[in-house]
């Protein structure tokens, strides 16, 4: 299953062979970060982000050959930094790449570096009420309470999730919100998505395993989140301090897609905290 991830680099720089990689676990934000924040970076660290199957340009297994579900996706991105053989890196952890990288420093805080949150939540507080149709889809999962979802897949939904809550939607670019609607348009991209929906009721019964090895491994950790972000509130970043007291927290003035509008503030932000 590990050739179903397909890989991105850039490559790690000569005159500092030993920093630490910089994993960027997410879908959409897979462009993103290789597009805007990784020019801004590669000079100083080792890059790398995996598209998780059925996500950008990785392969999208059929549903009845692989069932998607966030533990089996973080198993995938597990073999992927074993296959590396990648020892020591630092996460960077966005929307729902966020359960998977937990799930995965979990399992090897030996080789955490640091962990930086982009709007990728680990507590109930941080869940808006745009919640509230996947909540009824998780308690009663029926196909009534599927469908009711399928419109926030729709190309004018996804442009709204990077544009709500920016003040100057020039800053934002039509090709994430463009792409992002070309991949929803592959066969079965929606069943998969809702098939997600569904299983991230798994996340928030992990949510107290998360914040438990927060508590036990006191990594170094930066929340830098958009403070209008319609998914993941502001008292989600805030809550990381309750379980890790050291924890840096930034908010800034933009919404879910923080990369689009304030890519030279985060990956400045990164570059400090990580040196």
């Amino acid at each position: 299953m590990i050739s179903t991830v397909s890989k991105y680099f850039i490559g790690r720089p000569e005159n500092q062979p030993n920093r630490p990689c910089y994993c960027c676990t997410d879908f959409r934000l897979r462009a993103t970060c290789s597009a805007i924040s990784f020019p801004l970076l590669a000079d100083r660290f080792h890059l790398i982000a995996p598209d998780i199957p059925g996500f950008g340009q990785s392969e999208a297994p059929a549903r009845e050959n692989f069932a998607y579900t966030f533990d089996n996706l973080a198993h995938i991105i597990q073999r992927f930094i074993e296959v590396l053989g990648i020892e020591r890196f630092a996460l960077y952890a966005f929307d729902i790449g966020a359960p998977i990288g937990f799930r995965i420093v979990m399992k090897n805080p030996e080789r955490v570096a640091a962990i930086i949150s982009q709007n990728g939540n680990a507590y109930e507080e941080g869940l808006s009420d745009v919640w509230n149709p996947i909540r009824r889809y998780w308690s009663d999962p029926t196909t009534a309470n599927r469908d009711a979802l399928r419109e926030i897949m729709k190309p004018a939904a996804i442009r709204w999730q990077y544009e709500h809550g920016v003040s100057d939607l020039s800053n934002v670019s039509p090709d994430g919100y463009s792409l992002d609607a070309f991949h929803m348009a592959r066969p079965d991209s929606e069943e998969i998505q809702l098939d997600l929906a569904l299983d991230y009721a798994s996340n928030v019964v992990l949510y107290p395993m998360f914040q438990a090895y927060f508590r036990r491994y006191q990594p170094r950790f930066l929340a830098i989140w958009g403070d209008k972000d319609p998914f993941f509130l502001p008292a989600g970043a805030e809550a990381f301090r309750r379980d890790l007291p050291n924890a840096e927290i930034q908010l800034l003035d933009t919404g879910h897609f923080a990369l689009e509008t304030h890519s030279r503030e985060i990956a400045t932000a990164i570059a400090d905290f990580l040196t």
